[in-house]
């Protein structure tokens, strides 16, 4: 089977500790739908921003690339990797 991309929208809220944590993520149709989903996200009721990003990968073997940025929206974390 061939690479498939992936379009994702995740908010970002503050935990008990006052530290960033990822919310749910939702997968969107294209980038553009990703992009607006995620500028909508980063408004939400304690919400403190949102990440658009995109993965490619073969869902018949689960191989995927790393995730690929593309907008931050609001105050979202510098260094994703960390959460």
């Amino acid at each position: 089977m061939s690479d498939v991309t992936y379009y994702v929208a995740m908010p970002f809220l503050i935990d008990a500790d006052g530290s960033p944590v990822a919310g749910t993520a939702e997968e969107c149709q294209t980038s553009a739908a990703a992009l607006r989903r995620a500028e909508i996200l980063a408004h939400g009721t304690g919400h403190i921003g949102a990440v658009a990003f995109s993965r490619s990968g073969d869902p018949m073997t689960g191989e995927f690339g790393d995730a690929r940025l593309l907008r931050k929206f609001g105050n979202v974390p510098e260094d994703l990797l960390t959460l």
